[in-house]
């Protein structure tokens, strides 16, 4: 029989451990369960807190989980999945802020991590798009096109579009590898080309291409290509 988190000593629960502590000194597991709030029968909330962990290879696999996947885990209904993709949303939204306020490239990290969390651990290929003012500062960020794991469509009259509809003077474009290596294809440099031709027809310019993996970013503005 599975030990009850209150039964644990307070300064092994971690909701006491936290409010004593801090979060900084909880293990992923258990900032997972505090989100769970309770376990499933024969597992407490830190149990089943690390079995989700070791299930779908950390916290970042656990957070980019489809929903699907995630209802399939015994006693993890859609209340747990809608409060896991709160936490992402959160995350996502809070690194949005920054490059609101500021020029994106005074602070290129911030694009790199907030990329990684919104498409890196997507199980199939999205293209996105963010748009700037003159600034360079964030107006506007969307998905654009969905493929499968070894392609999208990219069609450049819709971000053309798109870029004119929130009166963008620049854009960043981005897209995730699912295979886990950023490195650009040659597609994805003539897809490039493509789109900077046609942002350039009505002089909006395009900054950079950024491809994304799980744990690395390329740029190719970084590399010369733009």
């Amino acid at each position: 029989m599975s030990t009850r988190i209150a039964d644990l000593p307070p300064a092994a629960r971690p909701r006491e451990k936290l409010l004593q502590r801090g979060p900084q000194a909880l293990a992923d597991a258990e900032l997972v369960a505090l989100l769970l709030r309770s376990g499933v029968r024969g597992c407490n909330a830190l149990q089943l807190g690390q079995k989700l962990l070791d299930l779908f290879g950390g916290l970042h696999g656990l957070l980019h989980a489809p929903a699907a996947r995630l209802r399939a885990v015994r006693g993890l209904g859609l209340a747990k999945y809608a409060e896991l993709a709160a936490v992402l949303e959160l995350a996502r939204r809070a690194l949005a802020e920054p490059m609101r306020e500021r020029r994106l490239f005074d602070r290129p990290e911030v694009v790199a991590d907030y990329l990684r969390l919104w498409l890196g651990g997507s199980e199939v290929e999205v293209f996105a798009a963010l748009l700037l003012d003159h600034r360079h500062r964030l107006l506007h960020c969307q998905q654009l096109w969905r493929g499968t794991l070894a392609h999208t469509a990219v069609y450049p009259r819709e971000l053309v579009k798109l870029a004119l509809e929130h009166q963008a003077a620049a854009v960043i474009v981005a897209h995730n590898h699912p295979s886990g290596l950023a490195e650009p294809s040659a597609s994805d440099q003539q897809v490039t080309q493509r789109l900077k031709a046609a942002l350039g027809l009505l002089d909006i310019a395009l900054l950079d291409h950024l491809v994304v993996a799980r744990t690395e970013v390329c740029s190719f503005a970084a590399r010369g290509w733009l």
